[in-house]
């Protein structure tokens, strides 16, 4: 990967100093960026924007709970090649035919540096980390079947992401550069709504914001509105006319924000919210 290349960011997504500091520090030091933050924060988009900035191809490997590391890897297809064999299938001669080559291969033999997503790795096994371990230090792995070494032709920047659902293993954590995604705050966030919603008029983004906060201020709530659900909830208040009034109170902890099932995203955090105003209410 050439040394030169750095992140600025880009006109449709608001990354930090900080965040952009990370990015080129990856870049610099040849190493896995692991991204840590409250999922609807921008990670997965983050590597999208990376590989859009740096003009690199984006390869995205989305880790579910049943994922094996080999699996980015290859797979060996072993049923196919024995249903070739009973109908006698020329194919079977050659092993190389049943090899499927997973996303590591593909990043490592690209013809140009390209962006390596591995997406919510802390969803997988905790051993799923540690079984990739030398093939991300060393770029390459041995395939068995055909006797090959697959070698990376260039280093791909690998952009890891985690929800923190578990913890991953101190050996892979060595191994990468790691950045947390703070939560925006207002200021950040107005930034960001104007990436998606430029002609929003200032009041109501302003009285929206204002909702938004405290909404995640909520004592006990399960699963606090992130910044996807802003965008969702914004695009709502746009396409259904809510005007600003509709969100505001002389104590905005007694009304229950319209749409709220675009911030609210399970019913006891619902529950919990209509509680409070109700409580809110008894006590004036």
């Amino acid at each position: 990967m050439p040394p030169t290349l750095r992140f600025d960011g880009s006109d449709s997504y608001v990354a930090t100093h900080d965040l952009k500091l990370a990015v080129n520090a990856a870049l610099t030091l040849q190493r896995p960026l692991l991204i840590k933050g409250e999922p609807g924060t921008g990670k997965t988009m983050l590597a999208e924007e990376v590989a859009a900035g740096l003009g690199m191809p984006l390869m995205q490997w989305h880790i579910k709970s049943t994922t094996k590391a080999q699996q980015g890897l290859y797979e060996y297809d072993a049923v196919s090649r024995l249903r070739d064999s009973q109908l006698g299938d020329e194919r079977v001669k050659h092993i190389d035919n049943y090899i499927i080559r997973g996303v590591l291969w593909q990043a490592f033999t690209a013809e140009e540096p390209v962006v390596l997503l591995i997406d919510e790795i802390d969803k997988a096994d905790i051993e799923f980390p540690n079984d990739l371990l030398r093939e991300l230090d060393r770029m390459e792995f041995y395939v068995y079947e055909t006797r090959e070494m697959v070698r990376a032709l260039h280093r791909p920047l690998v952009i890891i992401t985690s929800n923190n659902e578990k913890e991953l293993p101190d050996a892979f954590l060595r191994r990468c550069f790691f950045h947390y995604i703070k939560f925006p705050d207002k200021e950040t966030m107005q930034q960001i709504v104007d990436v998606h919603f430029p002609n929003l008029k200032k009041d109501l983004l302003a009285q929206a914001l204002q909702t938004f906060y405290e909404v995640r201020e909520v004592a006990g709530l399960k699963k606090k509105p992130s910044t996807s659900e802003l965008l969702d909830w914004l695009k709502l208040l746009l396409a259904e006319d809510i005007p600003p009034e509709a969100l505001r109170s002389s104590d905005q902890k007694s009304i229950v924000p319209p749409l709220h099932g675009a911030l609210l995203k399970n019913e006891q955090d619902v529950h919990l919210f209509e509680r409070l105003i109700f409580m809110s209410r008894a006590n004036r």
